[in-house]
């Protein structure tokens, strides 16, 4: 059994952990480069890239560092996050009016088709 959805998140949960693990899916770059990136202290550094590493997010293969398969997944699913934020207020906006349940299916379909440009994340609501 592979990693818990708890350990892999607490990984990233603090600014520092995932600015850290975005860089690495950025740059592939070597420690150096990745650190020099960073305003935190070497010891800050390391211990956020041993829990990147046990957790199965990242890797090092020639003094560099690259998203594991299970990282790239989860880079693609904290920019889904991140497009979600960015439409927040748009989101806010189609639960106030959907409140009661107000709205058919059919305008709340369109409501979200004019207000979320992402199709991602259109998508998801449209479900």
């Amino acid at each position: 059994m592979g990693p818990k959805v708890s350990t892999v998140l607490h990984a990233i949960s603090d600014d520092a952990s995932f600015e850290l693990f975005k860089l690495v899916a950025l740059t592939n770059g070597t420690s150096e480069v990745i650190r020099s990136n960073m305003r935190i202290t070497r010891k800050q550094y390391y211990s956020r890239l041993f829990k990147l590493v046990q957790c199965g997010l990242i890797k090092r293969a020639d003094n560099r560092y690259f998203l594991t398969t299970l990282g790239r997944v989860m880079y693609d699913a904290q920019a889904t996050i991140e497009n979600a934020l960015n439409n927040y207020w748009k989101i806010k906006a189609i639960d106030s009016l959907n409140t009661g349940g107000s709205l058919t299916a059919e305008d709340q379909r369109r409501l979200i088709e004019t207000l979320i440009k992402d199709k991602e994340i259109r998508d998801i609501l449209v479900k």
